[in-house]
């Protein structure tokens, strides 16, 4: 599959920077839970800051974009591609390091959040049972601020330790420089996080097992599985959107390959072999209907990578 746009001259210039980190024409789609899109131009598997440090180059010297990914469970990739260089964490940074004396975490940015919310538990450590439903990786949370349950990453993030691609720099970010808000933090496309310090509290009474079965249980009953992004929409301020959603009858509304979740509207489903331009377009005409009908603008939570507008 080829992908659209691609700026011949500038990826054989960045070919030449990378040289074997870079494989060509790789499928972006099956990276993602969604499972549908095209390729990506360039891809490469960071697994040192050195490796970084050429994609930082390629990103100052070429016109190319980039776009970094964890575990794929917040991107839609358009049928078409994506014309640039896309990074992934490798597992060099999935380090973690545990205090349960200071209740304090260390997490590289591709540790997987369901995984890290069951080794805190493990080690009596509470405050980040919440995240054991939430699909995604460290870096892709705190980029978000994901959230769910009562919690969310602004309230155990101290440190971040990040990699700024237009300097080719690290630096430790502090939570207020972060700039928490309701699904958003100071983290751009050009900077990459390589971990995160969180402050948790000792479990003396052993409960926390108890939350995460509570968690998952409610997980399974309400939420859907198969190819999705979960939540599509950042809730409203009056009502929650698969709230918002169920009310308007979204439930099942499908434009071809793709369906809005009949177990939770705010979850749009992908049909096996399907479209992302379904996908897109089940989104786009359920934001265009609640905008018409309600006068509420909605924002999506997922990344649309490829796509025009």
């Amino acid at each position: 599959m080829s992908v659209l746009g691609v700026d011949a001259e500038a990826i054989q210039q960045a070919l030449e920077i990378l040289g074997p980190l870079a494989q060509t024409n790789v499928n972006l789609g099956v990276l993602t839970t969604y499972r549908v899109g095209g390729d990506t131009a360039l891809y490469i598997e960071a697994q040192t800051e050195q490796d970084l440090e050429a994609v930082s180059r390629v990103r100052n010297e070429t016109d190319l974009p980039t776009l970094v990914i964890g575990k794929g469970s917040n991107l839609l990739v358009a049928d078409s591609g994506f014309p640039g260089v896309t990074v992934a964490i490798g597992k060099v940074f999935e380090t973690v390091t545990m205090d349960r004396e200071t209740a304090t975490v260390y997490a590289g940015s591709n540790v997987a959040l369901p995984s890290l919310a069951r080794q805190s538990v493990a080690s009596g450590l509470s405050g980040f049972e919440w995240a054991v439903g939430v699909p995604g990786s460290i870096g892709g949370a705190v980029r978000m601020n994901a959230g769910g349950h009562g919690g969310d990453m602004a309230a155990v993030v101290t440190e971040v330790n990040t990699f700024d691609l237009r300097t080719s720099r690290s630096k430790t970010k502090t939570k207020d420089e972060m700039r928490f808000s309701y699904r958003k933090s100071a983290v751009t496309q050009d900077l990459i996080v390589l971990g995160a310090t969180l402050q948790l509290e000792r479990d003396d009474t052993a409960s926390g097992a108890n939350v995460l079965r509570e968690i998952v249980q409610w997980r399974r009953e309400n939420q859907p599985g198969g190819q999705n992004a979960g939540s599509v929409f950042v809730n409203p301020q009056e009502e929650t959107s698969g709230e918002l959603l169920d009310r308007l009858g979204f439930k099942g509304f499908r434009i071809g390959s793709a369906q809005v979740s009949a177990k939770h509207a705010n979850f749009v489903q992908a049909d096996p072999g399907g479209s992302a331009s379904d996908v897109d377009a089940v989104i786009a005409a359920i934001a265009n209907r609640v905008l018409s009908e309600t006068g509420i603008s909605l924002r999506t939570e997922i990344q649309r990578i490829g796509f025009e507008g």
